[in-house]
């Protein structure tokens, strides 16, 4: 499978180890990923941190920020580490993971000025997931939104954003929209609304009709699929608020996924098995409380119908 373009690792079967992996996977994405695995590894291999920093002769704090993806482990540093862990046919795989993350540049990097410095880890989460399964409360989620939708956001904002900024800011937004369609093995997309998000006039009635054509479109592709929750249904699972759950495609073995949360101030990623199964069991009971897939376009017209005339 291939995410975006080329698979992420792609071994040449001929020496019984593996040849080098062909890497085009954004850099953001890789770095955690290296950490996630390079700490599930030693678990695994029941090292303490302390026992991995010894190996290597260096501080305890090194092994912390190879972990938490502030650094790259370093080639020797790397070699000596999976040899510990006991996966020394892996050398080769995470050398090559690891130059691809020191010269690659990620996508978004022409819209830096208008992207919080928290933002940029979904982004690239978010280009490399295989799974997107979202619980959106009150708006019609970035994805699915239109230029006019999302420029109305923007402005009805408390935030001061001058014209070039909201600019920047949607086209961010329309950009990260390209993986819906894009050539090679889109991600698969499963998003519960309230019906809040429908009934609620962002930008006048033209914005929003067209924002719920646009809904009904979207949920006629393949590899995405929009629940609504009714008011009918009264209190439900997802009255905590809005989240997404990223998952990733299979070469990113051992990743537990993450669920990501933003408030006003920042985003917040959890990413702790037990963290993530526990938002994956909300989601599976909103997905029942919520109205079958196939009555989406019926219930979206409904709504078009009703108030945005």
């Amino acid at each position: 499978m291939a995410y975006p373009g080329e698979p992420l690792a792609q071994y040449v079967e001929e020496t019984g180890v593996g040849g080098s992996p062909v890497v085009t996977l954004n850099p953001t994405a890789i770095r955690r990923w290296i950490a996630i695995e390079m700490q599930r590894l030693r678990q695994a291999a029941d090292h303490k941190p302390e026992d991995a920093a010894k190996r290597i002769g260096k501080a305890k704090t090194v092994i912390h920020h190879i972990e938490t993806g502030r650094n790259l482990p370093a080639p020797a540093d790397l070699e000596v580490l999976l040899n510990l862990y006991g996966v020394a046919e892996r050398v080769p795989f995470f050398r090559e993971l690891v130059k691809s993350a020191k010269r690659g540049t990620d996508w978004w990097i022409g819209f830096t000025s208008t992207v919080p410095e928290w933002f940029n880890l979904y982004l690239g989460l978010e280009s490399a997931a295989a799974r997107i399964s979202s619980y959106d409360s009150q708006w019609i989620p970035g994805l699915f939104q239109t230029r006019e939708y999302a420029e109305a956001l923007y402005r009805a904002g408390e935030q001061r954003m001058t014209d070039d900024e909201v600019a920047s800011a949607v086209e961010l937004r329309m950009a990260r929209q390209e993986i819906i369609t894009r050539h090679d093995d889109p991600p698969q997309i499963w998003c519960v609304l309230d019906e809040n998000a429908l009934r609620r006039q962002v930008g006048g009635p033209d914005v929003m009709r067209a924002q719920l054509d646009r809904l009904v479109k979207l949920a006629e592709l393949p590899n995405v699929d929009i629940q609504i929750v009714p008011h009918a249904i009264g209190a439900h699972a997802g009255a905590e608020g809005t989240f997404t759950i990223l998952d990733y495609p299979p070469d990113f073995e051992g990743d537990p996924g993450t669920v990501y949360v933003e408030t006003r101030q920042q985003g917040i990623y959890y990413e702790r098995p037990e963290q993530v199964t526990d938002y994956r069991r909300v989601f599976e009971r909103l997905q029942v409380q919520a109205e079958k897939p196939e009555k989406s376009p019926a219930l979206i017209s409904k709504a078009q119908t009703k108030d945005t005339r």
